[in-house]
């Protein structure tokens, strides 16, 4: 797993086994996660959406705690992938970085609880699979609108993006930190540092006594 630019995201490159037959990889290993990050990423819901050339879905996130941490592959197609720290007092806030996925190189991005999420399909059909940190839940779940310009994404070309109803209604990133929407930077790095004490403390559990 290699670190982005934006703190809480990775981007794991897979080995690719191929053959006559076609080819094998490991889309998701926990154990890899866990030795990065620190923390383990529990699977609460695995979501797969097939999306038309063009489409854009996100800037999506969530409150934090508990947030949602998401792991992401594109099956079939190609995507680009965007993160943006929505997080108010990063370093990097209101910053974006964008990922290649596709069936091709394999490569799948864990983004923690905290970021923003969004993607654009860049074939004429992608199908994306998401592994989610906790169960879908409108009552905490909010947006950001994807081409607020003062985020500034530099998506593909096209003469009119496809995003749905609620993308479309979303706030600007201005509004959605006025609205009290958006999670802190505090918050977060508290919230990270509280899962990796269960895994510490978990291990210790786990050691003999002396005698």
């Amino acid at each position: 797993m290699d670190p982005l630019s934006i703190e809480g995201a990775w981007v794991v490159s897979p080995p690719i086994r191929a053959d006559a037959r076609g080819s094998f990889h490991e889309l998701f290993r926990g154990d890899q996660l866990l030795g990065t990050i620190g923390y383990r990423m529990d699977v609460a819901q695995a979501n797969c959406s097939v999306s038309r050339l063009g489409v854009i879905r996100g800037v999506h996130f969530a409150d934090v705690p508990p947030g949602q941490a998401k792991y992401v592959s594109c099956v079939s197609g190609a995507i680009l992938d965007v993160i943006v720290d929505l997080r108010v007092g990063s370093p990097s806030y209101g910053q974006w970085e964008a990922v290649r996925l596709d069936d091709q190189d394999r490569r799948s991005v864990f983004v923690s609880e905290g970021l923003g999420h969004a993607f654009m399909a860049l074939s004429e059909t992608a199908t994306t699979v998401y592994l989610c940190s906790t169960a879908y839940d409108p009552a905490r779940e909010h947006g950001v609108h994807p081409l607020d310009p003062a985020i500034g994404i530099a998506w593909p070309a096209r003469s009119e993006p496809i995003l749905s109803e609620k993308d479309a209604a979303a706030p600007s990133l201005a509004q959605a930190r006025e609205a009290g929407l958006l999670p802190r930077y505090s918050d977060c790095v508290a919230y990270a540092a509280s899962l990796r004490g269960q895994v510490r403390r978990g291990t210790a559990d786990c050691m003999p006594s002396s005698v």
